[in-house]
């Protein structure tokens, strides 16, 4: 992607559709005046009175114990140095995402327009009040050290300078994990550090608190090796000048055990690297370009264990990792600080967690056969649903223990499900989705390309690394219209009714020919049709031309569907084909079935799309819990809908014990767990959090998942075709870009699935 292209994408996502990336969101009811009277006068003078009483009570009627501050003032933006508070805003907006997609916290970002210590201190503690916590962000040093440790010894919430102790937690983590690989003890391995800002400081104190030697450590800056003979030190870096005679990055690393780096890209060489110790630990943590880049220095050093800040390469050091999940459990038990026992209890959480049996779920998305400790896996990955109910409770437990909680936690078990409940979020699944199409693209059909939002969604799957876009359509639109968005990659285009493709388009007729000559078609009306999109990009996918398709966007969803029934073959053993659509919503992910294809399947039917969306749960690293949904519950009726229902249910208990299924149930019994267990003790999905849904119509589940979508603001994958031999899928007519780049993603999976069990039976 050219770097105009970059700078506008960004612009625009920053811009449209209303500036800005977080919003506030009511979460009390306001649509009747008694609403608005509680909300506000007369009947907000209820909470302010008891709030008055005794102060810990705003815990209890406002939003304080789930709201951080995120401020800065704009004097250390990441790459970008001292760009002022307002340009700073962004990245704090940024920030506050962060905390609610990964912990469920809500954010106010502050921006203060000074660089005064004191003032800028005066401030926050004047604001203080509105807060659960306060996360220092962007701030330069030295001047963050002030400020964090005057902050944290004059307020009584959790405050915490991410940019210091955010890495140090991550990478002290991935240095216990990388040390107990190596069988090296930290009290007696020598550990250069180049870079001296406030991260650097932070990540070294930790070192020291995990047990490293103060006289085994070295730090740099850019005037080389921080000596204590050396004039106008800070006091920062005075605390780790050395007295050995070494004056450059390169004397330091000579026999050195770990070099952490957090200063530049490219400043270590494949001989700095050749001189360090056997089994050396190398953490080049410089954003975007590591110290030295992670292919290089693995292929210099085959007993390396390497560590960077790029989402490319194995054993990422994210702050993403900490931040949310420390604050989530500070908030929990209404911490006064976050102190060093919290801190090293999460490089404790971090890295224990490294060690489990990780997730089906975490190695699909990382397309990993089976992700485990080692020395390309020292700590848990950024998608690892574990993290929200793994990290806050140790910190929870280290803010009880330590004596800084207001509020101890005792049911533990409690509280970890309330954790699990947060974690809920649709957004993460597409992310989840990408990120493994992502692993290993393939080569994506867009039949409909010379139409402007499906380029433009064609578009995103190439910058984005998802998959190989195949632009099919008229050609002088196509070049058009990539002209106009400025997509000047290199991508193919066919158009199956130039003289460029005479010849594939009659061999694809040939081909069609020979599957229908018995069905009445001429080999001339093949050939005609070849020239037509959805046939010959369907040819593509049979003849191993493409890997998957995806169309659907300009036509109505039954002429679409007709050329791919025709010409792609159906599984072993499939009948009729299903669709279904994964809904994600604020309760979790959630798959509808049938939803476009079969208008009244019989109870055989019913039950292999059943077991269709099941397999397809599966794929998406999802235990699937179904639910066959009707108007009545378990027999209270009699009407044919139910009987076959329950016939289906009967034939899936019987055919398939191991998949929790139970029904014929009301949509309200089967969401409710507490309905359920009142009413239907027996039932197989009692404790159980119901993510597939089984129709007994077309019509039902069709108005049920448009209806989600357009009042809920549910946002809809599918509809996935389910049954096919090949990865095609069909959109609704009008399908969002975003819809679009969703469904590639889904296509692109399914082509790896099947690749897989292709390797798997050869």
């Amino acid at each position: 992607m050219s770097q105009s292209r970059k700078r506008r994408e960004a612009l625009l996502y920053h811009a449209k559709p209303k500036p800005g990336k977080i919003s506030v969101v009511p979460t009390k009811k306001y649509a009747t005046q008694h609403d608005l009277s509680l909300a506000y006068s007369p009947g907000v003078a209820e909470p302010c009175l008891e709030i008055a009483k005794n102060k810990d009570n705003v815990y209890k009627y406002t939003t304080k114990g789930n709201l951080v501050a995120v401020i800065s003032n704009g004097t250390a933006v990441l790459g970008l140095g001292d760009i002022g508070p307002e340009a700073s805003k962004p990245v704090m907006e940024g920030k506050g995402l962060l905390f609610k997609i990964f912990a469920d916290i809500d954010v106010f970002d502050i921006e203060v327009d000074t660089t005064d210590v004191d003032k800028f201190i005066e401030t926050v503690k004047a604001i203080a009040p509105t807060f659960g916590g306060i996360n220092l962000e962007d701030i330069k040093a030295p001047e963050a050290f002030e400020i964090e440790r005057r902050l944290k010894e004059e307020l009584d919430i959790p405050v915490m300078h991410d940019d210091q102790h955010g890495t140090a937690i991550i990478s002290t983590a991935a240095l216990k994990n990388a040390l107990e690989i190596n069988g090296k003890n930290i009290a007696d391995v020598k550990i250069v550090v180049n870079g001296a800002g406030a991260a650097a400081i932070s990540c070294t104190r930790l070192y020291l608190a995990l047990g490293a030697k103060r006289e085994n450590v070295v730090m740099c800056d850019s005037k080389g090796v921080i000596r204590k003979d050396r004039g106008n030190l800070t006091t920062q870096k005075e605390e780790f000048a050395t007295d050995r005679d070494l004056n450059t990055l390169e004397e330091a690393m000579n026999n050195a055990d770990v070099f952490i780096g957090l200063s530049k890209g490219n400043v270590v060489s494949p001989e700095m690297l050749l001189s360090m110790g056997k089994n050396p630990i190398v953490f080049a943590m410089a954003n975007p370009e590591p110290e030295i880049d992670y292919d290089l220095a693995v292929a210099t050093r085959d007993d390396i264990i390497m560590a960077t800040g790029r989402s490319d390469n194995p054993n990422q050091v994210n702050n993403v990792l900490g931040f949310p999940f420390i604050f989530r459990g500070a908030l929990d038990v209404r911490a006064t600080k976050i102190n060093e026992e919290m801190k090293m209890a999460a490089v404790h959480a971090l890295a224990d967690l490294a060690k489990k049996s990780v997730p089906e779920q975490v190695n699909i998305v990382y397309d990993e056969v089976s992700l485990s400790f080692g020395k390309e896996y020292i700590i848990p990955k950024p998608f690892d649903p574990r993290l929200i109910y793994e990290i806050p409770p140790a910190i929870a437990k280290a803010a009880i223990e330590s004596g800084v909680a207001k509020e101890p936690i005792e049911d533990w078990e409690r509280y970890r499900n309330e954790l699990m409940d947060r974690s809920g979020s649709g957004s993460k699944e597409v992310r989840i989705l990408h990120n493994r199409a992502r692993t290993n693209p393939k080569r994506v059909v867009f039949a409909e390309a010379d139409h402007l939002d499906v380029l433009k969604a064609a578009q995103r799957v190439y910058d984005e690394k998802l998959g190989h876009p195949i632009l099919l359509g008229n050609k002088e639109i196509i070049l058009e219209l990539k002209e106009e968005l400025g997509f000047d990659a290199d991508v193919p285009i066919i158009d199956p009714k130039t003289p460029e493709e005479v010849e594939r388009t009659k061999r694809f007729g040939k081909l069609f020919w020979e599957k229908r000559q018995r069905k009445g078609m001429t080999l001339l009306e093949a050939e005609k049709w070849m020239r037509q999109r959805n046939y010959f990009a369907s040819m593509m996918v049979n003849e191993g031309e493409a890997d998957a398709l995806v169309t659907g966007y300009s036509r109505p969803y039954s002429s679409v569907v007709k050329p791919i029934l025709e010409l792609v073959e159906r599984d072993k053993g499939v009948q009729k084909i299903a669709a279904t659509n994964l809904m994600l919503t604020k309760q979790g992910p959630m798959f509808l079935a049938d939803t476009t294809i079969n208008i009244n399947p019989s109870a055989k039917e019913l039950a292999k799309i059943t077991r269709y969306t099941s397999i397809l749960a599966r794929m998406f690293g999802m235990k699937p819990k179904v639910a066959m949904l009707g108007f009545s519950n378990f027999g209270s009726t009699k009407s044919e809908t139910s009987v076959k229902i329950r016939e289906a249910v009967a034939y899936m208990h019987e055919n398939y014990p191991d998949l929790i299924v139970d029904g014929e149930l009301q949509a309200d019994f089967a969401l409710n767990a507490e309905m359920l267990t009142k009413e239907f003790s027996f039932s197989k999905l009692n404790g159980q959090k119901v993510n597939v849904l089984i129709f007994p119509n077309l019509e039902s589940a069709n108005i049920t998942y448009k209806l989600m979508k357009e009042v809920n603001g549910v946002e809809s994958i599918g509809p996935i075709l389910l049954g096919l031999s090949k990865p095609v899928h069909v959109l609704q007519l009008g399908a969002s870009v975003d819809e679009m780049v969703n469904m590639a993603a889904v296509a692109i999976v399914d082509a790896q699935e099947r690749e897989k069990v292709k390797n798997n039976n050869c």
